[in-house]
């Protein structure tokens, strides 16, 4: 594999190479993002190539596609469940430079190189609004030391304890007469070293030369795109589907956790997000809604150019329903059973449905193992109302087009969103949407749907009751909603959107940011390796 921008720009390739980083997506899951990467990967097979950078929770997993012939490699980073880092994500580092890193890894390296730029890296934890170039200093050093020591040994010397626990504490102390202020114990503290451990291991990983880097969220996924246009100058695209930060702040704020462990997670979380927008060449969010959140998080105007999803309308095709569903008025939704899609809003909104509408069906097609216990919770709900013959889980459906297909309508009741598929695909089969206004959806479904307040199924019952009666009503919008897929919302569109950036990119070489990198602790130990002289750090 070539390491080196020098090599890269010698045998620099005739068409794009894009290093594209997905987390907790393609290729090992499915679901809209992934949808939209494979689409992106497939499209481009014989324009551009691309190295996947796949972020985990969990090493034994199995790609859920087919990967083509465009795809170089992919580099998986499991976060959780790897004995030792380098175990999946660096095969092709010999053995025996893994055992020289750690025989490397002393108590006075530690001190001398690595504890500067972590005592940097706790005072933007304390403050995760300082620079965001100072943010992006301190992930490429921290990247740049374990490229030449090892990473576990490294973060579980008592060293880095001692200097974490010495400065949380007193970080927290001065506000302990705060009222309602809680003071982290021994147990908060290592859950934050054992969460930066485990979320920061792109650290440890190498990362490729390419035309241009492609972060599918403005998150952790983000990191080796950070290094990239530090070590090789490589331009940056980042894809906003469902905001990252929004999305974080939300699960946080829902989590049993204490005070220190969501302001951890949130502060870490700002850190990249802020880190990762400053950076960018181009940001590209699915939707327009989300540059408002961009633009608090240090994206600017000038570098925000939205590209919409797209959809085949060669593939979801209007059909008729099936004789299966044909004799009930039937709602469909395709979406994963977890919180963020709020399926208990739509179990309550067939509640009130079943009222007017007694032989209403509401099939629900997706996954079931990504939150079990939350699937359970709405199995409860189901039972508690009653509606065992009028709400059913279809699991995995193999034919996705067929899902809108079988019923008069579908329904979207997420509380977070980027811009759905979902939406799109029912609108490209001529089936009008009953969604709530989150994310992109408004505009999507603007004049060939219906929009409704999140966590409300009052006025999502009255959006469904209201399609199911009306015939006429039903077949315009549907019509209306094909037809706006066909001007807007097509593969075709999408994909030329990208491949322009991507080409416009290659043809740029960059210099790499580490340059110009002003941050002592970093500075010093770029200059320790030769990486940079006096004459670059001024």
């Amino acid at each position: 594999m070539i390491r080196t921008q020098k090599e890269w720009l010698e045998n620099k390739p005739t068409q794009p190479v894009v290093l594209f980083e997905t987390e907790g997506t393609y290729p090992f899951v499915g679901g809209g993002v992934s949808t939209w990467s494979h689409i992106l990967c497939q499209e481009m097979d014989g324009s551009c190539d691309f190295i996947l950078y796949a972020i985990t929770g969990d090493p034994n997993v199995e790609s859920r596609y087919k990967l083509g012939k465009n795809i170089q490699g992919t580099i998986h980073v499991p976060l959780w469940g790897a004995e030792e880092p380098a175990e999946y994500f660096d095969p092709e580092t010999p053995f025996s430079e893994q055992v020289n890193r750690k025989m490397s890894t002393t108590w006075s390296v530690i001190e001398k190189s690595f504890c500067p730029m972590f005592y940097d890296l706790l005072d933007a934890l304390a403050d995760p609004y300082l620079p965001a170039e100072t943010i992006g200093e301190i992930v490429y050093g921290l990247w740049k030391f374990f490229r030449h020591y090892d990473y576990k040994m490294t973060l579980t010397h008592p060293m880095i304890w001692e200097i974490y626990k010495t400065r949380v504490s007193q970080d927290y102390n001065q506000y302990k007469n705060t009222p309602g202020f809680e003071v982290p114990n021994i147990f908060d503290m290592i859950f934050g070293l054992r969460w930066f451990y485990h979320f920061m291991m792109p650290l440890a990983v190498p990362v490729p030369p390419s035309s241009v880097s492609h972060a599918t969220l403005a998150g952790f996924a983000g990191i080796p795109s950070l290094v990239a246009k530090y070590e090789y100058g490589t331009p940056m695209i980042v894809t906003d589907h469902g905001v990252f930060i929004r999305e974080r702040l939300i699960a946080v704020s829902q989590a049993e956790f204490t005070f220190f462990a969501k302001k951890f997670l949130v502060d870490m979380s700002t850190l990249m997000t802020r880190a990762v927008y400053a950076h960018a060449d181009q940001i590209s969010p699915v939707a327009s809604y989300n540059r408002r959140w961009e633009m608090k998080f240090d994206a600017t105007e000038d570098r925000i150019a939205v590209i919409y999803n797209g959809i085949d309308p060669n593939v979801f095709v209007p059909k008729p329903k099936p004789e299966t569903t044909s004799k009930r008025p039937t709602v469909v939704a395709a979406a994963r059973v977890f919180p963020l899609k709020d399926i208990e809003t739509m179990i309550r909104t067939c509640d009130l449905v079943r009222k007017e509408i007694p032989d209403v069906h509401f099939l629900v097609y997706g996954s079931l193992d990504a939150d079990k216990p939350y699937v359970e919770t709405c199995r409860k709900l189901i039972q508690e109302l009653k509606l065992e013959q009028n709400f059913t889980f279809g699991g995995f459906h193999s034919n996705p087009p067929g899902i809108y297909n079988e019923g008069d309508i579908s329904i979207l009741t997420s509380i977070s969103e980027g811009f759905p598929y979902t939406v799109i695909e029912s609108m490209s089969c001529a089936r009008p949407v009953v969604a709530t206004d989150v994310g992109g959806t408004r505009e999507a479904l603007e004049d060939c749907g219906i929009i409704c307040k999140p966590r409300d199924p009052v006025s999502l019952s009255e959006g469904v009751i209201l399609l199911l009666r009306d015939d006429d009503l039903r077949y315009e919008m549907g019509k209306r909603g094909r037809e706006k897929v066909l001007l807007n919302f097509t593969t075709e569109v999408s994909v030329d959107a990208y491949k322009s950036s991507y080409q416009k990119f290659h043809k740029v070489n960059g210099k790499p940011l580490k340059h110009g990198v002003k941050l002592p602790s970093v500075r010093k130990f770029l200059e320790s390796l030769g990486e940079i002289g006096e004459t670059d750090a001024a």
